[in-house]
């Protein structure tokens, strides 16, 4: 079991991960040996994910959600198969801790009687100006 929060943890049979080569700095270690991970996450069957991070998660997922509910994260970033799967595995466990947090209910709140006040002072005072911008009884064109 991987502990991602207190509440949530994650079995082993949930992941699964396929190497391949990557592209980018390497040398020759580049065209041998396969250091690029996907990790697959079935977070839509997943009985240890509440509903409502499984909402979260899907919408912070964006694209590396898949059809069929999976979760999909490509790690090709190190050199080594060993450093792209721990990255591969620290952006899940981040992805889905950051689901399990519950947004903060926006509570809707009312201006005051005095930002009323000062708002219509100050609208006054602006077409106040403005009319004082047309023309006069003495102007002729």
């Amino acid at each position: 079991m991987i502990r991602v929060t207190d509440e949530i943890s994650i079995a082993e049979w949930e992941l699964s991960e396929s190497f391949s080569r990557a592209s980018g700095p390497g040398g020759q270690n580049v065209n041998k040996v396969e250091t690029a991970v996907t990790l697959r996450f079935e977070a839509e069957r997943s009985p240890n994910l509440p509903g409502p991070v499984k909402t979260r998660l899907r919408r912070l997922a964006g694209r590396r959600w898949t059809v069929d509910g999976a979760l999909v994260i490509q790690a090709d970033s190190h050199r080594s198969q060993a450093r792209n799967r721990e990255d591969a595995l620290a952006r899940l466990i981040d992805l889905i801790a950051r689901a399990a947090v519950a947004p903060k209910r926006r509570v809707p709140t009312r201006p005051t009687l005095g930002s009323k006040r000062r708002r219509l002072a100050a609208k006054a005072q602006r077409g106040a100006v403005k009319r004082l911008r047309g023309r006069t009884e003495g102007d002729a064109d």
